[in-house]
C-alpha cells in the first residue's frame, strides 16, 4: 500500500530516482577516492570530491528555497543569509578546535581576537568548543531568525515584492554587521585556517570524502522530508495558500502559521547547508552574506524547476558546473551570461529544465498514441458466436436492481 502510493506520480518516482542516486554517490564516490590507485580511469581526484560536495551544498540551498517558493509563493531573496548563519556555527566550532596550534599560540582566542586585542572569549562563544554545541546552534540560530522574522512578516500580511524586498534588506544587514571587526567574527576576513573536525584533519582526503558522503545523505534527506511535507496535508493547504490566499483564509486555516512553519523549515535547511559547505571550503566570511548570493539561488532553483523537488537540485549543479568554467574561460562575461539565463529561462522556461523535459516527454507520447494503428473491429459472427456460448455476459449489476415504487 504504501510503495504504492510513493510511485503514485512521476514526481514521486523522481523522488525514489534521486534518493537512490545521492545514496549510492555516497558510497561509491569516497571508495573510488580513496581505493581507487590514482592511474586508474575510475579514480575520483581529490579536487573533485571537494568541487562536487560542494556543489551538493547548494543543492540543499536551492531545495530550500523550492519549499517556500514553489510550494508556498514565497520569494525569498535573503535565504543566502540562513546559509552563512549555519556556515558561521560551524566557522566557529572549527576555530575552538584550532587551539594553540594557531599563530599567536593562544588556547582560547582564535587569532583574529589576538590581533585586535581582544583580552577575553565573548559570550556568544562559549560552548563551541563542543560539536553537538555547534551543530545545535546551525540549526537553532537560521531557525529562530526565519521564525521571529516571518512571525512579524506574515502576520503583517506583507506578499509578494514587498516580502522578497525585507528578506533582501535583512540579509544586506547581516552583511554590515558582520563586516564589523567589533562583533568578533572576523570581520572582513571572516574564519579560516581550520585544521580539524571531530578530531579528523579537515585537508585529508578522508575527511573530503566523508564530507562529501555526509552532503549526499543530508541532501537525500532534505529531499524526503521535502517530499513527505507537500504530499502530506499541510503541504496541500501550503499549495491552496500560494494559489488562493484570500481563499484558503476564508476556508477557516491561518495562512500566516502555514507559511512561518515552511520559512522556518526552510531555513534550518538552508543552515545546515552552510555547515556543510565550510569545512569543505576552508573559509566563512562577509561575502557570504551578498545579496547577490541569495538571487543565484532563485536563478538556480528556476533554472531547474520550481515546485518539483528534484529540478532545483540540478538547476544548482548545472548552473554551477557552467559558473566554474566560465568564470575560469571568461570571467568578465559571466554576469551578464547568469542574468541572461535568467531572463531567458523566465521567458521561455516559466517550468524550467524538468519542465521542458516533461513538454517533450508529453509531446512524444501524443505522437506515439497518433502514430498507432487503430484496433481492428471485431468480426459481428464472431461476437454473435460469443454471446449465443454466454446467454449472461451482458447482465450487469444495474440491471438487478428493482425499481422502487411510486410514492
Amino acid at each position: 500500500m504504501i510503495t504504492e502510493r510513493f510511485f503514485a506520480s512521476t514526481t514521486d518516482r523522481r523522488v525514489v530516482v534521486a534518493i537512490a542516486i545521492l545514496v549510492a554517490a555516497a558510497i561509491l564516490v569516497p571508495i573510488l577516492n580513496l581505493a581507487v590507485p590514482a592511474d586508474s580511469a575510475f579514480h575520483v581526484p581529490a579536487y573533485m570530491v571537494a568541487l562536487v560536495g560542494k556543489y551538493l551544498c547548494y543543492a540543499l540551498l536551492a531545495l530550500s528555497l523550492d519549499l517556500v517558493w514553489g510550494y508556498c509563493g514565497i520569494l525569498s531573496l535573503g535565504h543566502g543569509a540562513f546559509f552563512a548563519l549555519g556556515g558561521y556555527a560551524m566557522g566557529m566550532y572549527l576555530m575552538r578546535q584550532i587551539g594553540s596550534r594557531g599563530v599567536y599560540g593562544n588556547p582560547i582566542l582564535p587569532d583574529f581576537m589576538v590581533f585586535l586585542n581582544w583580552k577575553e572569549l565573548p559570550w556568544y562563544w562559549y560552548g563551541f568548543d563542543q560539536f553537538w554545541f555547534a551543530a545545535l546552534m546551525v540549526m537553532l540560530v537560521p531557525g529562530l531568525l526565519a521564525f521571529v522574522f516571518g512571525w512579524f512578516a506574515f502576520r503583517s500580511r506583507v506578499t509578494g515584492v514587498y516580502l522578497s524586498i525585507i528578506t533582501q534588506a535583512m540579509t544586506y544587514a547581516l552583511l554590515l554587521a558582520f563586516f564589523r571587526n567589533d562583533m568578533g567574527f572576523g570581520g572582513n576576513n571572516g574564519l579560516t585556517d581550520f585544521k580539524d573536525i571531530l578530531g579528523f584533519n579537515v585537508q585529508a582526503n578522508a575527511t573530503r570524502s566523508a564530507l562529501f558522503a555526509a552532503s549526499a545523505l543530508f541532501l537525500a534527506l532534505a529531499v524526503f522530508i521535502t517530499w513527505r511535507v507537500v504530499r502530506s496535508k499541510y503541504g496541500k493547504v501550503l499549495i491552496a495558500v500560494r494559489d488562493a490566499e484570500s481563499r484558503t483564509r476564508f476556508l477557516g486555516w491561518r495562512p500566516e502559521n502555514v507559511k512561518l512553519f515552511a520559512f522556518t523549515v526552510s531555513a534550518v535547511m538552508a543552515g545546515i547547508a552552510g555547515a556543510l559547505y565550510v569545512p569543505q571550503v576552508g573559509i566563512i566570511n562577509p561575502g557570504e552574506f551578498e545579496p547577490g548570493n541569495s538571487i543565484e539561488v532563485v536563478v538556480w532553483t528556476a533554472v531547474g524547476g520550481r515546485a518539483t523537488i528534484v529540478g532545483p537540485i540540478i538547476g544548482a549543479i548545472l548552473v554551477n558546473t557552467g559558473k566554474s568554467y566560465f568564470t575560469a574561460a571568461l570571467p568578465e562575461f559571466w554576469l551578464f551570461a547568469l542574468g541572461g539565463l535568467f531572463v531567458a529561462v523566465t521567458l521561455f522556461l516559466p517550468k524550467g529544465v524538468l519542465g521542458l523535459w516533461d513538454q517533450w516527454q508529453a509531446r512524444r507520447a501524443e505522437k506515439q498514441a497518433r502514430a498507432a494503428p487503430p484496433a481492428a473491429p471485431e468480426d459481428t459472427a464472431t461476437v454473435a458466436r460469443a454471446s449465443a456460448a454466454q446467454p449472461d455476459a451482458g447482465w450487469t449489476a444495474v440491471d438487478s436492481v428493482k425499481p422502487q415504487p411510486a410514492e
